[in-house]
């Protein structure tokens, strides 16, 4: 479907909605909302809307839906799939979300904060702990990334093994429609049965079928001990054998267990101001293990000391070192969030988001390295993640000393490569990045026909006239 190209008189009508200071026209002030972080794709906007009420949203859309013109929601532009660009040459407008930031009501009895959608991840955090409350959703990017965005692309983090992505720690939202009516479903309740889940449909749609602009989450109450412990390994079929053995200790005290290479420890050393290898002797892989209780800090103390002991002593884990402070444990993840960052000094990168089955992972890892190296010899492989719940970044550097561009140029070839494997192991090509412009031709791929039909449907149910973020997610229907 091709969308309507603003005339000036269109714009001058959606710039009355926000007001001149608050609908950016000239190009160098827009140049920010048009590329992502990778710089992969660079769109093309005439206009960049702030909104700084729902009702200025909901005003936007029903104009939009009125004439045509195609919106594009924008968080914090961190999202590394491009969902929040805007297509080249389409003339989509860009709506951000950005002042869009009042955290409307806490509610620490019940657990829930209650926020507009273009609150900065980090706020959320802060404002729950002056509560003496939890929120868990842990990213690298949480000092600019906002909670609409990480709703839309149902982001997870480093913290999904023990408390679950953002679909689990939503109980409700407010959401635009493209016609501009407004959906008020900020319900806090836990057990809800009335009729289809509304809100299931908008976490993950990446701006697809409307504006998330509101939403009810949860929190937890603050842990009474931490412990965070780094270990050294000899292999992935190692850390996963520690996994299973720190599952069975910990239980839901168990809230991270990531899973690193000694290449990106090494990358991180080097390009990350502050970061150093937390070890003297070198590993093959290490493990990031994150314990939280709710009782008291000698609980933790005890978990993580029985834990490493017994499997010290069973050779298991060639070495370990404990974090002795808040701020060490601080630094330890500080390295594990700084490992993709750290990719870009060395040259080009091919990334991949994806999940396996916990169990198939050292299989999974292995089939794709020898594919890999198969097609690009001297290629730098830095796979690490998420192991407790089976998201790995299958990241690839180029090889030293070769040209990038032409590096880059094999992004889709490595795709193939590494998502077929992917596939073989029943997994997904995409865990918690989303879909967005990167991955959609991939997903009519990857997904059954029947699927992307029952997709399709949605997708014109809630938005006929296709104005909602056209391009991404699904390819166009016929």
């Amino acid at each position: 479907m091709t969308n309507a190209l603003p005339s000036a008189d269109l714009i001058a009508r959606f710039t009355a909605i926000v007001g001149a200071a608050n609908a950016l026209t000239d190009q160098a002030d827009i140049a920010p909302y048009l590329v992502e972080s990778r710089g992969l794709y660079k769109g093309s906007a005439p206009l960049v809307l702030r909104p700084g009420s729902v009702a200025e949203v909901s005003e936007i859309l029903k104009l939009a839906s009125e004439t045509g013109v195609a919106i594009v929601p924008q968080g914090g532009n961190t999202g590394h799939v491009a969902g929040q660009i805007p297509r080249t040459g389409a003339d989509d407008i860009v709506l951000s979300l950005q002042r869009l930031n009042r955290i409307r009501d806490i509610d620490p009895v019940g657990n829930v904060i209650v926020a507009d959608a273009g609150c900065i991840l980090a706020d959320i955090q802060e404002a729950a702990e002056a509560h003496d409350r939890l929120f868990p959703l842990s990213l690298g990017s949480e000092g600019s990334c906002r909670i609409g965005g990480n709703l839309s692309t149902n982001a997870g983090g480093t913290a999904v093994l023990a408390y679950g992505n953002m679909r689990q720690l939503c109980l409700g939202l407010e959401v635009v429609l493209p016609t501009g009516e407004i959906w008020d479903g900020l319900r806090r309740l836990k057990k809800d049965n009335t009729g289809y889940d509304l809100r299931d449909l908008f976490i993950g749609a990446e701006g697809t079928l409307g504006i998330i602009t509101g939403a009810v989450l949860k929190l937890f109450p603050q842990p009474r001990g931490h412990q965070v412990a780094f270990a050294g390994l000899k292999s992935v079929a190692d850390a996963l054998a520690l996994f299973d053995k720190a599952s069975s200790l910990c239980g839901p005290a168990l809230t991270g267990f990531e899973l690193m290479p000694r290449l990106g420890v090494e990358f991180t050393a080097r390009h990350i101001p502050g970061v150093r290898d937390p070890m003297e002797t070198v590993h093959a892989w290490y493990a990031l293990i994150d314990i939280s209780t709710s009782d008291s800090a000698e609980s933790a103390e005890r978990m993580m000391q029985t834990l490493l002991e017994t499997e010290v002593s069973s050779g298991l884990v060639e070495n370990a070192v404990v974090a002795a402070s808040e701020a060490q444990r601080k630094s330890l993840w500080h390295m594990r969030e700084s490992m993709s960052p750290a990719q870009k000094p060395e040259g080009g990168s091919i990334k991949h988001d994806v999940s396996v089955p916990v169990s198939s992972i050292p299989a999974f890892m292995a089939e794709a390295d020898a594919a890999v190296m198969k097609a690009i010899p001297g290629a730098r492989i830095c796979a690490f993640g998420h192991m407790g719940d089976g998201n790995i970044h299958y990241n690839i550097s180029q090889p030293v000393g070769a040209d990038k561009d032409q590096f880059i140029g094999r992004w889709r070839e490595m795709n193939a490569i590494v998502h077929g494997i992917v596939l073989k192991y029943n997994g997904s090509i995409s865990a918690e990045h989303g879909i967005g412009q990167l991955k959609r031709d991939e997903l009519a791929e990857v997904r059954s026909p029947i699927e992307i039909e029952l997709m399709q449907r949605i997708k014109h149910a809630f938005d006929p006239a296709g104005i909602m973020n056209p391009g991404k997610v699904l390819k166009a229907s016929s």
